[in-house]
């Protein structure tokens, strides 16, 4: 009797515990994860090509001493922006003022003794006519004159060279642009032997950016390129958050005429403008130059791109609300956008899913929202002025 008691009990607590247990074990629906999403719409895309590069001064001068003398003075401040004719520096003037004076009162002398000439051959003259003086004084006299009048020909010249030495002691500014630091202190000689260099000044407003594309790139520039002026846009693409700046747009001004037999690249430059010297020459730039608009591509933003063995992936919204990897193949990727084409893994329509990445996997159900107008590409190559100013057709 106490067994069968017993052993009921037993029964019952182990049933009762697995009930418990199956119980706790029931599944939980697990809420959607709200993600946003872009739709995409295949559609003409301006196509740029992007190159690393180095920024270069448009202008740059080297400032040197064209006469020999002692520093007296330096009228600017280390890196200031200066003025084309601003003064610069002065040189020791004694030695070229005294020329000049000496150069003018050697003027003064041929002058003088000029006019004394011409008075005898004005007196001899009738003198010779009547015959009551020889003709070949007379000749004398006005081989003087002409001797005299090619001196003064050589004081006007002397004068100039002595006037123009005078004015290089004042060293002024060929160009607008900053000045680098002065390479000569007051109370040096300088320009003895030599053209001494005093300074450097460069003009960066507007800047260069040099870039090489390769051959092959070259060729296809050439072929689907839309204008004949292309427009071009420079990106610093600094890390630092606080150091992000918009692009600045100018546009292509120079290839080259020859293929670089080291490197197999084609010499090219952006011409930007640069009016708060806020990007100085040698700077690392990212060149990107527009080709085309001519291609119905598709657009998805970069940082939505994962990569496995397989090759590179988005997440897609599914027909059943889940989250879907879908396979792509780029063909151009930029710092905005990474272009496809119709077939490259993804259609029109599709969903992708641009938010809450980290947490995706397949089968995930996800609550889309759609930010297309905000965060699609249209949105995109506005904010970034991606958008090509084409010329107008004429009619």
């Amino acid at each position: 009797m106490f067994k069968s008691i017993l052993l009921s009990s037993i029964l019952l607590l182990i049933l009762s515990g697995c009930g418990e247990q199956s119980q706790q074990q029931a599944p939980k629906d697990i809420p959607a994860l709200p993600v946003e999403v872009v739709v995409l719409k295949s559609r003409n895309i301006p196509i740029w090509m992007q190159y690393t590069g180095r920024t270069e001064a448009s202008s740059t001068q080297e400032v040197r001493a064209r006469v020999t003398g002692i520093l007296e003075a330096v009228y600017y401040r280390d890196g200031e922006y200066v003025k084309k004719g601003q003064k610069l520096f002065k040189i020791e003037q004694t030695d070229y003022i005294a020329a000049l004076d000496s150069a003018n009162a050697k003027k003064r002398r041929d002058l003088a003794a000029l006019k004394l000439a011409k008075a005898d051959v004005n007196r001899y003259r009738p003198l010779v006519k009547e015959g009551l003086a020889p003709r070949v004084t007379l000749e004398q006299y006005e081989a003087q004159v002409a001797s005299l009048e090619a001196d003064l020909f050589s004081d006007e010249a002397l004068i100039r060279q002595a006037e123009l030495e005078l004015s290089h002691t004042i060293v002024k500014a060929p160009i607008d642009g900053q000045a680098s630091r002065r390479l000569f202190d007051v109370g040096n000689l300088v320009g003895k032997n030599e053209s001494t260099l005093l300074t450097t000044i460069n003009n960066t407003d507007p800047l260069y950016a040099y870039f090489a594309p390769s051959e092959e790139d070259f060729q296809k520039i050439a072929k689907f390129r839309k204008q004949d002026v292309m427009q071009a846009y420079i990106d610093l693409n600094y890390q630092s958050e606080t150091l992000k700046n918009k692009p600045i747009f100018g546009h292509v001004d120079f290839t080259d005429n020859t293929v670089s037999s080291n490197t197999s690249t084609v010499s090219m430059r952006a011409e930007v403008p640069n009016v708060e010297h806020s990007v100085l020459p040698g700077t690392f730039v990212y060149v990107n130059i527009f080709i085309t608009d001519a291609f119905e591509l598709m657009g998805i933003p970069p940082q939505v791109i994962f990569e496995d063995q397989r090759g590179k992936y988005v997440y897609t919204v599914g027909s059943d609300q889940t989250a879907e990897r879908a396979y792509i193949t780029s063909i151009l990727d930029s710092r905005f956008f990474v272009l496809l084409k119709k077939d490259g893994g993804l259609k029109d329509g599709d969903k992708v899913i641009i938010s809450a990445l980290l947490r995706l996997k397949p089968g995930v159900k996800v609550a889309p929202t759609d930010m297309t107008q905000t965060k699609g590409l249209d949105a995109v190559l506005k904010a970034n002025s991606l958008i090509p100013v084409l010329p107008k057709k004429e009619e």
